[in-house]
């Protein structure tokens, strides 16, 4: 192994999971292979998070280097995004999958409850939980769009003599609250995911209740990448942007 490339696996240790996966969205499918929490968890570095899961660095320092050899196949680099851009692309891309997926996921899922809950009574729960996500969902995402993501374009915009016109401590508080609901999701979707132990069917599962797990898994990974996009990218861009701003 060259010196270089020794450093530059050395330093992947102390690097955090979420600044990995804003270098190169590649690196969060080795992250969701080895269960590490690259979105809501992803200011811990790499070697705690490790560690927490009982698994050798070595493995995924190797696998994340393994990415740089083929730069032709990198992943879209959001982090080097202009901020505007990379809100209105979580807008279209993110906001309108769970508009779209999500009423469809409620059907499904109090369908296969009251076919299949008497046998399998953690559906109930799945069914009440995802609800509740959704519930939290349709008003986080409205107001993102409509208080929060146009402040930090008001703020990326703004020139000096503006910045004293704009409210600072509510982009602030709006970060925290923000940062928290997305806490609060993730441990809704994990907890789905450990209730349906990995989304994975019994054996006498209806098309339905398959249709229902492949659905809840697909609104996991689309979410985890909507989180990492905010909480790993936008949101420390708007913390550097209020530093800025004094």
């Amino acid at each position: 192994m060259s010196e270089s490339q020794d450093v530059f696996e050395q330093s992947l240790l102390s690097e955090t999971i979420g600044s990995i996966v804003a270098d190169d969205y590649r690196a969060a499918n080795i992250f969701d292979r080895y269960r590490i929490d690259f979105c809501c968890g992803g200011n811990v570095p790499l070697a705690e998070a490790c560690r927490n899961q009982g698994i050798d660095p070595d493995l995924i320092i190797k696998e994340i280097a393994a990415l740089g050899k083929s730069m032709a196949d990198r992943g879209k680099n959001h982090g080097q995004w202009p901020l505007p851009l990379l809100i209105d692309y979580i807008v279209n891309i993110h906001h309108v999958y769970i508009n779209e997926h999500g009423p469809q996921l409620l059907v499904h899922t109090q369908k296969i409850v009251e076919v299949h809950g008497e046998r399998h009574p953690e559906l109930k729960q799945i069914a009440t939980i995802f609800k509740g996500l959704m519930d939290d969902l349709k008003k986080h995402l409205r107001d993102e769009e409509e208080r929060f993501f146009p402040a930090f374009k008001n703020l990326y915009g703004a020139q000096k003599d503006e910045i004293a016109s704009l409210k600072l401590n509510d982009v602030r508080t709006g970060l925290a609250r923000l940062r928290s609901e997305h806490e609060t999701a993730g441990g809704a979707i994990h907890a789905i995911r450990r209730l349906s132990g990995d989304f994975l069917l019994p054996g006498d599962a209806c098309n339905t209740y398959a249709v229902a797990y492949q659905g809840l898994e697909a609104f996991e990974k689309d979410l985890h990448q909507h989180v990492h996009l905010e909480n790993n990218i936008v949101f420390p861009k708007v913390d550097q942007l209020l530093k800025d701003s004094g």
